[in-house]
């Protein structure tokens, strides 16, 4: 019959506080070890900007005690290399020598950890010339209209432009920016829609003034109305009578609700010019309207041919 042996108390207490003093001596100890720590460049010129984001974090060689190299290695300390002063290599090209930095990198290092080396010699930085502008919006919509329902007048952008800011060479290609799309489907009612400007995908680092902007538009019933208009005819050589079947056309329109009132028989001019039927070898004139009012959605004429007999 097996018997089991209790372990003395005392001799857990005695490997604990055994393991505790060999802890307290290893980490008193002072080691040497290769940090990585993220990095910030500060105070880069006002008239510059990053066209591509540079290294983020460096390598240095630290000495220091155990306790002091673990607390560094769970604390996410930033190191701040100062940009003001670079060095051109060519056009957008700079870089800094971040050996150069060695004192003010020491500085901002946990007390108790001295800054033994700092593994890269060189950052380089990509920086284009800051320029501004001011470009328009485009609006993206995609409407669907109940019937007998359409848009009057135009669509309205509020703002209708901003103020980008960015590196030259992308600024100087830039000639509007895309809002996004904004669907609306079986419209009869006014709309006002908030949407998101696009930021261009082969573009980095442009900064907006706003974000954001609206879109919005007047939905209004339409109407199609018919009109007798008489038409006139240029262009005819001297001595030439020209005979007509017709001295009117009808023009087809389709207008807003609130506006077919103010459509009249004045609201038209229609013209056919006898040149173009002369040098076309044409035997009947091509009716034009050359006057309409602005707020007529479409229109039609019919007939699209005028029959014609010379008489001279």
């Amino acid at each position: 019959m097996k018997t089991s042996r209790k372990i003395p108390k005392t001799f857990i207490g005695f490997l604990i506080a055994s393991f505790f003093i060999w802890l307290m001596i290893t980490f008193s100890k002072e080691y040497s070890e290769v940090i990585s720590y993220p990095v910030v460049y500060k105070n880069i010129q006002q008239d510059k900007l990053l066209q591509e984001a540079p290294i983020k974090q460096i390598d240095i060689a630290v000495k220091a005690t155990g306790f002091k190299l673990l607390r560094a290695n769970f604390t996410n300390k930033t190191i701040y290399l100062e940009s003001s002063v670079l060095q051109r290599k060519k056009k957008s090209k700079f870089y800094l020598l971040v050996k150069n930095q060695f004192t003010k990198i020491q500085k901002q290092l946990p007390s108790g950890i001295e800054l033994q080396e700092i593994l890269l010699d060189t950052i380089y930085l990509d920086l284009g010339l800051l320029k501004s502008k001011k470009v328009a919006l485009k609006p993206n919509l995609d409407i669907k209209y109940q019937v007998g329902y359409d848009l009057l007048g135009d669509i309205k952008v509020v703002p209708d432009s901003i103020v980008v800011s960015g590196p030259e060479e992308q600024i100087k290609r830039i000639t509007h920016l895309n809002l996004k799309k904004t669907k609306l489907d079986n419209l009869k009612e006014n709309f006002s829609e908030n949407t998101t400007i696009i930021q261009p995908a082969t573009f980095k680092n442009l900064k907006f003034t706003v974000s954001k902007a609206t879109v919005s538009g007047t939905i209004e019933r339409f109407t199609e109305g018919t009109l007798s208009i008489p038409f006139t005819t240029k262009n005819l050589p001297e001595g030439v009578n020209l005979t007509t079947l017709s001295e009117n056309v009808e023009v087809v329109f389709i207008v807003a609700l609130s506006n077919f009132g103010k459509v009249s028989e004045a609201s038209f001019k229609v013209e056919c010019d006898f040149e173009i039927s002369e040098k076309n070898n044409l035997s009947y004139l091509i009716p034009k309207v050359i006057i309409k009012p602005d707020f007529i959605k479409s229109f039609k004429i019919i007939p699209l041919k005028i029959d014609f007999l010379i008489q001279k």
